[in-house]
């Protein structure tokens, strides 16, 4: 009886019901899959994200420093810490918010194209 005894080898039946183990083995590799989908659209949000607020940052920055050097009411009323904090701002409502809209495009766009399948 040798490697290449077919008397040996599983039958195959295409009405045979799968095993607890072979479905747990499915299963599993759906949801690794879907594990490296999530993180890649979790990355994918970071650095759109990441993007945006630097454009933020400097679409915030050079107009607050303009007007405390050009308006007298900002030079007394606006220190370096307001300064600061208008431009931190901007820069952290711009990440989150481009940050989630990348990432739920993404999963629906996956939603879809799974949809169709």
């Amino acid at each position: 009886m040798g490697s290449g005894d077919s008397s040996l080898s599983k039958p195959v039946n295409s009405n045979a019901v799968s095993s607890p183990l072979e479905m747990n083995q499915d299963l599993g590799q759906y949801l690794n899959q879907k594990l490296v989908d999530a993180k890649r659209y979790g990355h994918e949000g970071v650095v759109a994200g990441a993007k945006a607020a630097l454009v933020g940052t400097i679409a915030s920055a050079v107009p607050t420093f303009v007007s405390v050097r050009v308006f007298p009411w900002a030079r007394y009323n606006l220190n370096p810490a307001a300064q600061a904090l208008i431009i931190s701002t901007v820069a952290g409502a711009a990440y989150f918010i481009v940050a989630d809209k990348t990432v739920l495009a993404s999963a629906r766009k996956n939603s879809f194209k799974r949809v169709q399948e």
